[in-house]
């Protein structure tokens, strides 16, 4: 296996040492609970001690804000998703809002029940991720096809569609799960098999993602282990890159990165929950730059700890891009959808 970063040298093991000292430390102001239904239950002290830990250098975020930012119309966004023609797909409340390219509200697509995550096929096709099933419709919203229900532990996070090809996080279940288009399972996919040297996916919250890489691997969350992993559509791990941190380049917290997706180059943006910011890491898992920090992305910044239940809930944002690089980041607690674009050069 082709670890890339994923090599476990003695550095790396130090490391993963220190950060975890580290978070043990602070781990509940970076959303231990990150369900919300207990609040983080520290001070205002430690708030402070986490916000001058996660500083950075303004001079690594190389993306500014298109404004206005898209309102959802939704009370409870959950995930958005673009399709192939540039229209904005955003799932939440019992429905899937779509909007035209440049922000124009163009239809409602009322459900049976919550979604929680949304693909959109090359044919325009979508694929619902329900609590523990997916539904797919046509172009005009019309329902195509409801496919077998995975039981009461299922919790689908997030749904990729690549050619006949449809990959679903499961994050009850902690597994992939690898169909074709009509709804019929493949194999199931990151299960603990160490005669393959796969560790399993450790997934704390309801926040497990995936998406198909421009080399035709897949790329999965592995949440409590703080990286992604390549998968091969056979099931086999090819290697995984990130590491435990609250520092800009790493990933803090229980688990992350939330969400992420794939720019049209094969790098990546990820966004964390917790300590909300979204980054630009190279095609081999190399930080390189930032496109928002949590002053730009939340009131209060990298000193707001999420108390609530319905605050820290919402603190995963989801992210999508389109096919000139603009990253679409959807802010689940004002329910808007966020554009940045590269900043001028120069």
């Amino acid at each position: 296996m082709n670890q890339r970063q994923g090599k476990m040298d003695s550095r790396v093991v130090i490391g993963t040492l220190i950060g975890t000292a580290l978070l043990v430390a602070i781990g509940a102001v970076l959303l231990i609970d990150v369900t919300g239904e207990k609040g983080s239950g520290l001070s205002r002290a430690y708030e402070l001690d986490a916000a001058a830990l996660a500083q950075f250098d303004p001079n690594l975020i190389l993306y500014e804000e298109v404004t206005p930012a898209i309102a959802t119309g939704l009370t409870r966004s959950r995930a958005l998703a673009l399709g192939p023609d540039g229209r904005l797909y955003v799932a939440g409340d019992e429905v899937i809002r779509v909007f035209a390219e440049k922000g124009t509200l163009e239809r409602v697509i009322g459900l049976s029940g919550a979604p929680l995550c949304v693909a959109v096929s090359a044919d325009g096709r979508m694929y619902v991720g329900m609590r523990a099933h997916v539904e797919v419709f046509d172009g005009q919203g019309r329902r195509l096809a409801v496919w077998e229900s995975l039981g009461d532990g299922s919790y689908l996070t997030s749904i990729a569609v690549s050619n006949d090809n449809v990959f679903v996080a499961d994050a009850g279940r902690a597994v992939v799960l690898y169909y074709d288009t009509t709804g019929k399972l493949i194999r199931r996919i990151g299960e603990k098999d160490p005669d393959r040297n796969i560790p399993g996916f450790i997934v704390p919250s309801p926040y497990f993602d995936l998406a198909v890489a421009p080399d035709g691997l897949l790329r999965v969350v592995n949440p409590g282990r703080m990286r992604i992993e390549a998968y091969t559509f056979r099931g086999d791990l090819e290697f995984f890159w990130g590491r435990n941190s609250i520092r800009i380049e790493g990933f803090c917290g229980c688990c992350n990165p939330a969400n992420f997706a794939i720019l049209p180059d094969g790098r990546y943006v990820t966004v964390e929950k917790g300590l909300i910011r979204a980054k630009i890491y190279d095609v081999d898992g190399v930080f390189q730059s930032v496109v928002a920090g949590p002053d730009q992305l939340v009131e209060g910044g990298a000193s707001r700890v999420f108390l609530s239940a319905q605050d820290a809930e919402a603190s995963g944002f989801d992210v999508a891009v389109d096919s000139a690089g603009r990253i679409f980041v959807l802010d689940t607690i004002e329910n808007t959808v966020r554009i940045f674009v590269e900043k001028e050069k120069g």
